[in-house]
Formats: structure tokens, C-alpha cells, sequence
């Protein structure tokens, strides 16, 4: 297994006249994720672009990836395994009396501002990628929606309060915070912590009414 890509990827450097005789998977996964930024999304990234970036001849792109669609599944892929593991290292840390939907949310929402840019990929392409990045943006979210499932039984467990649906219920959230991410993207950082609190507020509607029809399945 390759190293991972670095979040904070540095520019490649060359290493001589020419072209570098050798690049990995990574070095490339890095200098698409170089070009990207809050309106550049992947499907407007050019295979020579990439090459340039990355300092190789075109034709080297394809010892690593058959095309640039691979290369942007790869990035999608990559987007959702740092943003959950991201999402659950603060869950992990999660203060005394802080709601777990809070810290969900504004960790979440601090990455829009993040230097790798891994969110943006998630959010964009799943709105105007191509058919075949939305559906790896699909896989990602529905891995979302699992995990997220997994969680609120375990929470409602030891909180005994059950609830509806529970895999519903994580659909419905996951889908909310992606659609209200597309929309904060593009506004300035002061006006994001209003999303933040409209967010905080309905996904706990969410939960409260997932509670209540919990309850009324058990009378």
C-alpha cells in the first residue's frame, strides 16, 4: 500500500533537465488536488494540466491512472475517507455538555476552509460532475449514511431513547448537511455561522421527531 497523500501537498520540484523519470499515484493525487480550489471543481481539470503540475510527460499519467475520470474517482474517494475520519477523531474528543450534532456540524464546516480543498470535491461534484463522479459522490455519502446509522442506534441505545428509522433518519441528515454544505461553499466565512445554526437546528428536528415517532410505534 502507498504512503498517503500529504494534506498539505507541496509543489513538485524538478529534479533535473527534463521531465522526473519516476512519479507515484500520490504525486499525481497531489497536483490535481494543487489546481483545485473554491471554484475550480475536477471536471474542468485537463489530463496535461495534471501532468504539468505534476512535472511529468503526459503519457506518464497513464501508468498510474486510465484516464482523468480514475482520477477524479480517486479524489472523491480520498475526499470521504479524510472528511470521516476527520468527523470522528472530534466526536472522539467531544466535550462535557457539547451536543455531538454541534461538533459534528462546525467540524464539518470548518473544512470548507481547509487547505486541501477534499471537501469542496465532495460537495461540487456530486452537483455538476459527470455521471460517473456523482456516482462515486454517492458511495461516499451512502458510506455516510451507514456510519452515521450505526451511530444513532448506539446512541439512542445508551441513551434509551429509540429511534424511527434510524437508517432513514441518518439518510435524511447526511443528505441535508451535504445539500446545505453546497450552499455554504460559496458564501463568505462571517455569514457561515448562520448556516451553522440552521443546520444545528434542523438536524435536531430531525431527531426529535424520529423520537417521537419512536415512541408512538411503541404504544
Amino acid at each position: 500500500m502507498s504512503d498517503p497523500v500529504p494534506l498539505h501537498p507541496a509543489r513538485a520540484t524538478p529534479s533535473g533537465p527534463g521531465r522526473k523519470p519516476q512519479i507515484s499515484r500520490d504525486d499525481l493525487i497531489a497536483a490535481a488536488l494543487r489546481l483545485l480550489g473554491p471554484h475550480r471543481s475536477v471536471s474542468t481539470l485537463s489530463l496535461r494540466e495534471v501532468a504539468r503540475e505534476a512535472d511529468i510527460a503526459p503519457n506518464s499519467f497513464y501508468r498510474h491512472f486510465r484516464d482523468m475520470d480514475a482520477l477524479a474517482i480517486a479524489l472523491i474517494e480520498l475526499g470521504g475517507r479524510s472528511l470521516r475520519t476527520i468527523i470522528r477523531e472530534a466526536r472522539t474528543r467531544l466535550k462535557p455538555g457539547r451536543s455531538v450534532i454541534r461538533t459534528s456540524i462546525e467540524t464539518f464546516m470548518e473544512q470548507l476552509d481547509a487547505d486541501e480543498r477534499l471537501l469542496h470535491i465532495l460537495l461540487r461534484e456530486g452537483m455538476v460532475g459527470s455521471d460517473a463522479y456523482k456516482a462515486a459522490v454517492e458511495r461516499e455519502l451512502r458510506t455516510f449514511e451507514e456510519e452515521l446509522c450505526i451511530d444513532l442506534v448506539r446512541l439512542s441505545e445508551a441513551g434509551g431513547r429509540p429511534v424511527h428509522a434510524p437508517a432513514l433518519v441518518a439518510t435524511a441528515m447526511t443528505r441535508l448537511v451535504f445539500a446545505m454544505g453546497a450552499t455554504a461553499i460559496d458564501l463568505p466565512r462571517e455569514r457561515r455561522g448562520e448556516v451553522v445554526e440552521q443546520l444545528v437546528e434542523m438536524l435536531k428536528m430531525i431527531m426529535v421527531g424520529s423520537h417521537v415517532l419512536a415512541e408512538h410505534d411503541a404504544r
